[in-house]
């Protein structure tokens, strides 16, 4: 095969005119720090989740933190998360001395095995942190109901999850805290940051507090012309809070996030349909018995044969395609194993997902054409 140029990414934001042009205002206007804007984010955020509370940070990352923060995990908790996902979502249980407890996953949904949460539950316990990969949700009902009856608290990794639906209700509309990621990489973007979605009031003014330093008023309210320049530091706080120029990208990708979530929704069927033929030599995420919407975040694909997942990924790279094995299970990473005794073989489940996982180009502005080509270069490396 011809080796062909013209690099296709893994993924890729879509930026309108319309973006750029709110963003170039935001710079002629003299305020680039938190302000009118970002309020107005976080006024469209709350909306599109159901009038829930939305909190803009600086990333998921921070938000996941400071949702830990919120809801008082300290030295000695344990929170249960899954070995499959980025590192992110064990490093901020781990940061506050708490413990991520794994649990593996199902093989079919490469999403935490709910059926095998209540057995690792033990008195410390505090929280379950399950994720929604690639935006593909959850099975909510039965993690809900095990932290109703254990009386633990739920954070929602949602950072692949923004526009995803279970059981027909927005991931977001519903449930304890829900932190979603802007990264660049995701379904929409405001170059960086995430928000927290959350109802209850005296943890809104937590994470409030947390991410500007602990001060009891906002930049904007102290350096607008009706700020008052006085405050005070309730407690310390770090500082993680969105610009008015991450603002302006945030409201305009917002808007156009349901169209560009089709798109990729659009996308991944047609890889669905033209990998058909490969049934013998890869597999694809499953479809759950749950109604769900899928964000369409990530088009993932399993090889039966591991041993050749090296060169499949260097193949489509000979070819100029973009790729990469999301994720390494945690418990491999050296600090999970020093810190917390974890070691291969612990999580089966994820380590055999771990070994066989690409995931191959999938973003809105992916033509037909560029994805046949895609298609095309998967078909001839198995063939």
């Amino acid at each position: 095969m011809q080796k062909i140029d013209k690099f296709l990414p893994l993924s890729k934001p879509s930026i309108g005119d319309e973006t750029i042009e709110e963003v170039i205002k935001v710079l002629k206007s003299g305020w680039l720090a938190t302000g009118p804007l970002t309020q107005k984010f976080e006024q469209e955020l709350s909306a599109y989740f159901g009038n829930r509370t939305a909190l803009c940070f600086t990333s998921a990352t921070a938000g996941l933190h400071a949702a830990l923060m919120a809801i008082g995990i300290k030295e000695g908790d344990e929170v249960i998360t899954t070995p499959f996902t980025f590192v992110a979502t064990a490093n901020v249980i781990a940061m506050l001395g708490a413990k991520p407890v794994f649990v593996d996953i199902e093989r079919k949904t490469f999403n935490i095995d709910a059926e095998k949460i209540s057995e690792k539950c033990t008195n410390n316990t505090k929280a379950i942190m399950p994720v929604h990969y690639a935006g593909l949700s959850v099975d909510l009902d039965h993690i809900y109901e095990i932290a109703r009856q254990k009386k633990l608290r739920v954070i929602e990794d949602a950072a692949h999850a923004v526009g995803s639906c279970y059981k027909n209700r927005k991931i977001g509309t519903f449930g304890d805290i829900q932190v979603f990621s802007f990264h660049p990489i995701k379904n929409m973007t405001s170059g960086e940051g995430g928000c927290v979605v959350l109802d209850s009031e005296s943890e809104q003014k937590f994470l409030n507090l947390q991410r500007f330093h602990g001060i009891d008023r906002s930049i904007w309210d102290r350096f607008s012309s009706k700020g008052a320049s006085y405050y005070d530091v309730v407690f310390p706080g770090f500082k993680s809070n969105l610009s008015d120029i991450q603002a302006a990208i945030g409201i305009h990708q917002l808007r156009e996030v349901e169209k560009l979530n089709e798109k990729r929704r659009y996308l991944s069927e047609r890889y669905r349909i033209a990998f058909e033929n490969l049934t013998d030599k890869i597999f694809m995420q499953a479809i759950p018995t749950y109604d769900f919407l899928h964000s369409g975040h990530l088009f993932p694909i399993c090889l039966y044969d591991k041993t050749k997942r090296d060169d499949f990924i260097a193949f489509l790279r000979d070819n100029s395609i973009g790729t990469t094995p999301y994720y390494t299970p945690l418990h491999l990473f050296s600090y999970y194993q020093k810190t917390f005794g974890y070691k291969a073989g612990d999580f089966p489940e994820a380590e055999y997902i771990g070994e066989r996982i690409v995931c191959l180009p999938l973003y809105s502005e992916l033509t037909d054409e560029d994805q046949d080509r895609v298609i095309d270069v998967t078909n001839n490396f198995f063939r």
